[in-house]
C-alpha cells in the first residue's frame, strides 16, 4: 500500500470505501484543522524550496489540494507535485476521490494557493508538515491513535519543524525574527519585535488591583525597557541559531495569541516556553513569558 494510501484524509466519522483504506475527515469547522490549512499555507515557500534544492535526507514529497466540484468538496493527497513560475502547483490525484466527481485517481491537476490545505515531506523518517495528519493525530487517544501510527508505517511524528517566515506578519514570524535579531546581537531589532506599553498593561492587569491609567502603563514599560536591556548587557542575548522550532496556537482574541515554542536542541533536548504576541496595527509583537 503507498503511503498516500495510508494517509489519504481523516474523519472523525470513519467511512469504508471498496478497494480503498479507511478515510477520516474532521469536520471543517474543527478548530485544530482550520489551525493546520493555515499553517500550511503560511509554511509553502518552505516546501516549495526544498522541493526545488531537496536535501540528501528528504525521501518523499506530497501536497494536499482542496478539491471543489459543485456543492462538494474534497481533500486529496497530490503526488509529483511541481511547481511554475507563476506560483500555480501541479500534481498528480493520488486517490480514488468520494466525494468529488470531477477529478480521477492518477489524473495530473493543477491548483493555485489558495487550494493548498497541506504538504508533508518525509526526511530522516520524520513527518515535516503534514499539518492536518498532526490536528487528527492530536484528536485521537488509545486504539485509534494506534491505529493511526501503525497506518503511517513507522513514520515518526514528533513536535515537527515549523519555517514560518521571520516578520511582523505572524505571531510564530515575529518570534522567530525576535530570535534571529538575538542571534546577530542587534538590540535595535530586538527592540523592534518587543511592545513593552503592551507588555507593562497586561502586567499591571494580572497584578495590581488599582486603577489603570495610560501614566501609570506608560512609567511602568519604561522600566520594564530599562530592565530588559540591562539584562541583555549583563546576561548577553539568547542563542537560537541550530534549534529546531515547532509553535502552537492558544487564541485569546484576534489580537492576542499564546505562542507556545518547542526547541529541539542538536543533542535531542528540548525545551518549550510560552510567550504571548499581541498584534499593534498590522505587526505582530512580541510580549513576555506567560506565567
Amino acid at each position: 500500500m503507498s503511503l498516500l494510501s495510508r494517509l489519504f484524509g481523516k474523519k472523525e466519522i470513519i467511512r469504508k470505501r471498496e478497494g480503498n483504506p479507511d478515510v477520516y475527515n474532521l469536520p471543517s469547522e474543527n478548530e485544530r484543522m482550520n489551525w493546520a490549512m493555515e499553517k500550511a499555507r503560511l509554511t509553502l515557500h518552505y516546501f516549495k524550496e526544498c522541493l526545488e534544492n531537496p536535501k540528501d535526507t528528504q525521501q518523499y514529497f506530497s501536497i494536499k489540494a482542496r478539491i471543489e466540484d459543485k456543492t462538494k468538496t474534497e481533500h486529496i493527497w497530490l503526488m509529483d507535485p511541481s511547481f511554475d513560475n507563476k506560483g500555480n502547483i501541479y500534481g498528480t490525484i493520488g486517490n480514488a476521490p468520494i466525494d468529488v466527481k470531477n477529478v480521477t485517481i492518477n489524473e495530473k491537476i493543477g491548483i493555485t494557493f489558495e487550494d493548498v490545505s497541506d504538504w508533508m515531506i518525509i526526511e530522516d523518517g520524520r513527518l515535516i508538515g503534514g499539518y492536518t495528519i498532526r490536528a487528527i493525530r492530536d484528536g485521537l487517544t488509545g486504539s485509534a491513535l494506534q491505529n493511526l501510527d501503525d497506518s503511517l508505517g513507522g513514520m515518526i511524528v514528533d513536535e515537527g519543524e515549523d519555517y514560518f517566515l521571520p516578520n511582523h506578519d505572524t505571531p510564530e514570524g515575529a518570534i522567530l525574527a525576535l530570535e534571529e535579531a538575538y542571534d546577530n546581537d542587534d538590540i535595535e531589532k530586538v527592540l523592534s519585535y518587543k511592545h513593552f506599553d503592551k507588555e507593562a498593561e497586561f502586567m499591571l492587569k494580572k497584578t495590581v488591583e488599582i486603577e489603570i491609567d495610560e501614566d501609570l502603563i506608560t512609567k511602568t514599560s519604561e522600566v520594564l525597557k530599562l530592565s530588559f536591556i540591562q539584562n541583555i548587557k549583563e546576561n548577553g542575548m539568547p542563542k537560537f541559531k541550530g534549534l529546531k522550532r515547532a509553535f502552537k496556537r492558544q487564541m485569546v482574541s484576534d489580537k492576542h495569541y499564546i505562542i507556545t515554542e518547542i526547541c529541539r536542541y542538536p543533542d535531542g533536548g528540548t525545551s518549550i516556553q510560552k510567550l504571548n504576541t499581541y498584534k499593534v496595527g498590522n505587526q505582530w509583537k512580541v510580549l513576555g513569558l506567560e506565567d
